[in-house]
């Protein structure tokens, strides 16, 4: 990993390990979310799922209600501790740009992950996906899509895609932010061997589902 994505991709681990208290304010105040509902609903989850960052479970719970079992995974154990009161699955604490799957999952599942994936690292995250899966298993995910950028404190001239957040305590933290456009995700993913479909869901978030195809 390049040095400069690495200090991002370490900045990030931090801003979400420090965020844990505040993780879930979003949840409640933006009044977008629940248009993410049916776009879950529509997503192919089935038997033995992955929950790649996991966050504070607000998706776990919903993927339990659909799945025979669910492996949730982050890299903050402040989330992890508070997903575990959330809803009931096995969690797993680790960096999931290190991270190597034991098993093999029928689906794959990640909200607000994707774009949090360095570019460079983009063919490495989709091969750990593809050893996560059985064949013919899907990865399904949920996230912002490019009209979030308007309410992001976007930076300009970074080498590697990125916004500035702030914490309650006033503290400024950059984690990567990359705001994929739906008919080009779908492109790319092509081109590292899966068939994906990413539609838009309202004005700022996407959902998608992939199979590798070789």
């Amino acid at each position: 990993m390049d040095d400069g994505v690495d200090a991002l991709v370490r900045e990030q681990i931090a801003y979400y390990r420090a965020r844990a208290p505040e993780y879930d304010r979003e949840y409640l105040e933006r009044g977008d979310l629940p248009e993410l509902g049916p776009a879950f609903d529509a997503l192919p989850v089935s038997a033995d799922v992955l929950e790649l960052a996991c966050g504070t479970g607000q998706w776990t719970g919903r993927l339990a209600a659909r799945a025979r079992s669910v492996t949730a995974v982050d890299a903050s154990p402040e989330v992890l501790a508070i997903a575990r009161e959330r809803a009931d699955a096995e969690y797993v604490c680790a960096d999931l740009f290190t991270w190597r799957p034991a098993r093999r999952y029928d689906t794959v599942f990640f909200a607000f992950w994707l774009s949090h994936v360095p570019p460079a690292l983009l063919p490495g995250f989709w091969e750990t996906v593809a050893d996560a899966l059985v064949p013919g298993g899907a990865a399904v995910f949920l996230d912002n899509g490019p009209g979030e950028a308007a309410i992001e404190d976007v930076l300009t001239g970074q080498p590697v895609p990125s916004v500035r957040r702030r914490l309650g305590d006033g503290s400024e933290h950059r984690v990567v932010k990359v705001f994929h456009e739906p008919e080009l995700l779908e492109r790319d993913l092509a081109g590292l061997g899966w068939s994906a479909r990413v539609r838009p869901v309202g004005a700022n978030f996407i959902a998608g589902s992939a199979r590798r195809d070789r």
